[in-house]
């Protein structure tokens, strides 16, 4: 099976519709090799190799798979990006999610990091045909993933650099508990808006944990969210602007940015509107978030980036481009300052779910403050 070109990933919702269920023929890339570097369909600068894992938690056979990005092979690579990292980042995905965002890749190495991104296991590059997309019933599980990515860390970055994660939504929830139950493995912690709350919708909150414990007794694998809805009706930010729906785009020099065009997701990665929730994995979530709510004792700095704001809401509506319809923003800065005892929260208007997502301003506006706290909090160290 052939690795699919750059321009073959671009946003398509009729390709989206073709991967709305588990059974159905998928066409993935190829795998990358294991133990070894290959191209990865990223493009020139980005490679990704197959992490095997031990622990079979579902009988699936899985793998994690670990991408790497490499300035001096990337003809986009921005101006001033140090030849040499300082430090270095592992990047963890969300829900229904898999790493594509390449623009962070290289603000980060601007910034003289050596990046890396992790898809965990039933997600991205390791989702294989079978498996239950995204399922764990332990976030825990997720340590074998990273213990391995680290692995390969180890080996090719120094002893002495310093060492950041960064998570987003699922990930930053995965992030914050692997942080607070390994002291002194991190010098810094990024949370892109982590899901650390149970508010992330309507549905969960009405669902409840009786609920869901009850689900789960009874099949903890059984889609408790209808497969197949209406993707039509789905607002998706990933497709870009669209003039029918949202208007005339009256920001020229916006035309080109990916916030107007789409950015490039490949979607057989990412399932539209939403992958099946299942009870177990609820049960997962819930008891991480229970975690969090008790307190945890994370010895790195910690940095909180949020929206502003939030409104629910799968549908487009005239606030979905500008607040997070997925988490609860405000209730998630409350419960962030209960991470450890350095925790820097940074709330931005007109912010996405995804903050580096949002739309240019905003996101100048976030990657710059981003920079500021890893030059305080992590190279000003070293000085």
């Amino acid at each position: 099976m052939k690795t699919p070109r750059a321009s073959s990933m671009a946003n398509s919702p009729s390709q989206a519709q073709s991967f709305l269920s588990d059974d159905e023929l998928w066409t993935f890339p190829d795998p990358p090799p294991t133990g070894s570097w290959g191209p990865d369909f990223l493009g020139p600068g980005f490679e990704a190799q197959t992490l095997p894992l031990l622990i079979n938690d579902a009988e699936d056979d899985p793998v994690a798979t670990l991408v790497r990005y490499l300035p001096h092979n990337d003809p986009k690579a921005l101006a001033g990006t140090p030849s040499t990292p300082t430090f270095t980042l592992l990047y963890l995905h969300g829900w229904n999610d898999y790493f594509f965002q390449t623009h962070l890749a290289r603000q980060i190495a601007r910034l003289g990091g050596a990046f890396y991104a992790l898809d965990l296991r039933r997600y991205g590059r390791s989702l294989r045909k079978g498996q239950m997309r995204g399922w764990c019933d332990d976030l825990t599980i997720y340590d074998e993933d990273i213990s391995a990515a680290f692995a390969v860390l180890r080996e090719e970055r120094p002893w002495d650099s310093s060492l950041i994660m960064m998570g987003h939504s699922t990930g930053g929830l995965i992030a914050s508990i692997w942080a607070d139950r390994h002291p002194g493995a991190l010098d810094a912690l990024i949370l892109n808006s982590p899901w650390l709350e149970l508010q992330g919708s309507s549905l969960l909150r009405m669902l409840g944990e009786p609920v869901v414990n009850t689900l789960a007794r009874r099949d903890p694998t059984m889609p408790i969210m209808p497969r197949r809805q209406d993707v039509d009706a789905f607002f998706d930010i990933h497709l870009g602007w669209n003039e029918d729906r949202d208007g005339p785009m009256t920001h020229d020099d916006w035309k080109d940015d990916p916030y107007v065009t789409g950015w490039n997701v490949y979607w057989p990665f990412k399932q539209r509107p939403t992958p099946p929730i299942r009870p177990g994995w609820m049960q997962a979530i819930m008891a991480g978030h229970a975690r969090v709510a008790q307190g945890l004792s994370i010895t790195c700095p910690v940095f909180v980036m949020l929206s502003a704001h939030s409104h629910f809401g799968f549908g487009w509506n005239d606030q979905a481009r500008h607040t997070d319809t997925v988490i609860d923003a405000p209730a998630t800065a409350k419960r962030a300052v209960q991470l450890g005892n350095l925790v820097t929260i940074a709330r931005f208007e007109g912010a996405l779910h995804d903050v580096t997502l949002s739309e240019p301003p905003v996101r100048e506006q976030a990657m710059s403050a981003m920079r500021r706290w890893v030059s305080s909090y992590v190279l000003g160290q070293k000085e």
